[in-house]
């Protein structure tokens, strides 16, 4: 599956903990630039996650959006691994 992250400066470990919850491409993009709020979500994005306390809200409206208009799901997390993995838990039932 492929996940595309907004949010973050830098990702750390999560991304490590992503790949093991079975993502295996995973593209990040900060969502702290103005300019990326023109960022196109790629078509084959299976799921976005946003952390929520690490974009700006121009940016999550933006992301939203885009999605309404495609079979891509969105979550929103918070940039804690503990958050990140309630919500992929809730996503996946």
């Amino acid at each position: 599956m492929s996940l595309l992250v907004i949010g973050g400066d830098k990702l750390g470990n999560i991304k490590d903990n992503l790949k093991g919850s079975g993502f295996d491409n995973i593209n990040h993009l900060s969502g702290r630039k103005k300019s990326q709020k023109f960022y196109k979500i790629p078509e084959k994005t299976d799921v976005v996650l946003v952390l929520t306390d690490f974009v700006n809200h121009q940016m999550a409206k933006t992301i939203k959006k885009q999605i309404k208009s495609s079979d891509t799901k969105v979550l929103f997390a918070k940039r804690s691994w503990v958050h990140i993995e309630k919500t992929l838990k809730e996503y996946r039932g």
